[in-house]
């Protein structure tokens, strides 16, 4: 009489499994898809089950909640505050040194002062105009002269070290020989402004430039367009998000420029009131001169922010 085998048995009994000497009971099967699988007989059943593994739900990424833009203006005036105050309290009570520090009522009081009596529309309009000027013809001439690299490889070849060195100069250090030439006017700061911007603007330029898809120039020579033509509708159009990302770099510097002159020598400019404040030890002074340069640096920031936002809206259109 012949008993019937179950599937472990026909396995065990197998000729593979005899060969390799592996007995079910003891070597469970291989895992499959690097899963492990659990293999036992079902009471009343021939067939070997597998347990599907248990699969891992995947793992949420974290979500930040952004602030609106009311709480993130309430909590930079408390910063701001907090700092005020502490300032106050501690100069009132001896901790921090009035002499060198002042405190911030002092700061006020000054403040009403100087523009109320003092010549603040003056130096500010003087700084602003010396600081806009100088942002406009270094942004402007150094796009010109990063576009006109286009025009010819053996020119650029030939002016880029040069540039490059006109970068690496300290041109702050150069700034009492710029005084000296154009003297204690606005034309020294305007020209101190420029040299700051100017280079930058013409490598960054040069480096959109260089970004200029090949394939393009000769699918426009291949339908008949001259050099102008590529110039105008191509390389300035590809240029231009180049030449929009360094405005608001460029602004910083040309008001680093028009302060850097205006401590040299200069008969307005909020510089000038900065070095005359220190030099007669009136440090709320100083402090108040600070405090309206920074205003003015903020104003002037979001105003190019807003303006380079707008121009890549009319790009993008």
């Amino acid at each position: 009489m012949t008993i019937p085998q179950t599937s472990a048995d026909v396995v065990a009994t197998s000729p593979s499994a005899v060969i390799a000497g592996l007995d079910p009971a003891i070597h469970p099967p291989e895992p499959k898809n690097g899963l492990a699988m659990d293999a036992r007989v079902k009471p009343g059943h021939d067939e070997l089950e597998f347990a599907t593994p248990a699969i891992k739900p995947p793992r949420r990424l974290p979500v930040q909640k952004d602030w609106p833009t009311s709480a993130i203006v309430a909590a930079q005036i408390g910063i701001l505050i907090a700092i005020v105050a502490a300032w106050e309290i501690g100069a009132a009570t001896g901790f921090i040194d009035k002499f060198f520090w002042s405190h911030p009522s002092a700061i006020y009081h000054t403040l009403t002062i100087f523009f109320t009596t003092g010549d603040a529309f003056t130096d500010i309009a003087f700084t602003f105009r010396s600081t806009i000027l100088g942002f406009l013809i270094g942004t402007f001439a150094g796009s010109a002269l990063g576009l006109s690299f286009w025009w010819s490889k053996n020119y650029a070849a030939i002016v880029q070290p040069y540039i490059i060195c006109f970068e690496s100069l300290p041109k702050l250090a150069l700034a009492p020989l710029i005084v000296l030439v154009f003297g204690i006017g606005i034309a020294s700061k305007i020209a101190i402004a420029t040299a700051l911007t100017l280079v930058v603007s013409a490598l960054t330029t040069f480096a959109g430039v260089k970004a200029v898809d090949p394939d393009g120039e000769k699918l426009f020579y291949s339908l008949g367009a001259s050099r102008l033509q590529v110039f105008r509708k191509l390389v300035i159009p590809s240029c231009l998000p180049w030449i929009i990302s360094v405005l608001r770099v460029n602004i910083g510097l040309a008001l680093t420029g028009a302060i850097v002159g205006e401590f040299i020598a200069s008969q307005h400019g909020l510089g000038r009131a900065i070095i005359y404040a220190g030099q007669t030890y009136d440090i709320a002074l100083v402090w108040v001169a600070v405090s309206v340069l920074s205003a003015l640096a903020v104003v002037m920031y979001v105003t190019v922010s807003w303006i380079e936002r707008m121009l890549h809206r009319g790009i993008k259109a």
